[in-house]
């Protein structure tokens, strides 16, 4: 079955700025009067049971993408983990990226960095910070805490290379109204640690209880499609299998359905 993707939607420079700024402007209303309670760094939490250890790599050599923005990626990512690492998610509370990192900006230190636009490789202040949501993404599909809000990339935009996990596991982030937001509906307390090594940006995800689950996520169904005005698409399935350690119970859960355009022809060789 061909799952039709519709071509991309060019837009002048003047509409993206107004709609961005006023979903901006809504959703800063909206962390103000929701009554959302939203989880802090909190440094007197001990949180000593370590659920999942990530990392990925911080200096990809991508198609015509030149390294100083990767290199400035790193300041931006320093800058963000600063804000966010040691967060505590207690019960009832709400973590959000954006809510922690606030606005990426030259005057605090943001460099200009990779960004994605309508499939295209472009620079922006801040630039990179999606490596951030993808980790702290992942790290949470192993555990029970509730994605409540997650954008996947709309776009495959470079030829896997070395992928470690399943495409479209990532979440990509735009301050900020393209969040990353994790509930925690359990009674269990969570931490969220980041740092950054000599080849790596790492996290961990502890809580106060040891795991008494395992979690596997996996991917199905993948597969590459053209469309009727030539592109490219390509689709899968992410699902993940939780198992109950002490009984070995197993349950499997849709995770997300990928529909994702491709800004590159899939049957070229490498």
């Amino acid at each position: 079955m061909i799952h039709f993707v519709e071509k991309p939607i060019e837009r002048s420079a003047v509409r993206r700025f107004l709609g961005r700024e006023f979903y901006i402007a809504k959703r800063f209303l909206k962390w103000h009067f929701s009554g959302t309670n939203f989880s802090k760094i909190d440094t007197t939490v001990t949180v000593p049971n370590v659920w999942i250890e990530h990392k990925s790599t911080l200096l990809r050599k991508l198609k015509d993408v030149d390294m100083y923005l990767q290199y400035n990626k790193i300041t931006n990512l320093n800058l963000a983990v600063a804000k966010i690492n040691g967060v505590v998610i207690k019960p009832g509370e709400t973590f959000s990226i954006w809510r922690m990192v606030g606005r990426p900006t030259k005057r605090k230190g943001y460099k200009t960095g990779m960004m994605i636009h309508n499939g295209k490789v472009s620079t922006g202040i801040g630039g990179g910070l999606c490596q951030l949501g993808n980790l702290i993404y992942w790290m949470a599909l192993h555990s029970p805490l509730t994605v409540k809000e997650r954008w996947r990339h709309s776009f495959d935009v470079f030829p896997d290379v070395n992928r470690t996990i399943p495409f479209a596991c990532g979440a990509t982030l735009a301050y900020n109204y393209i969040d990353l937001q994790l509930e925690n509906n359990t009674d269990i307390t969570f931490k969220i640690n980041l740092w950054l090594d000599e080849e790596f940006l790492r996290g961990t995800l502890c809580a106060t209880i040891p795991a008494d689950k395992e979690y596997e996520v996996y991917e199905t169904d993948q597969r590459f499609e053209q469309q009727w005005w030539g592109g490219y698409t390509r689709h899968n399935r992410i699902y993940r299998r939780i198992t109950t350690i002490a009984t070995g119970e197993t349950t499997e859960e849709l995770v997300s359905e990928n529909n994702t355009i491709m800004m590159y022809n899939p049957m070229l060789k490498e």
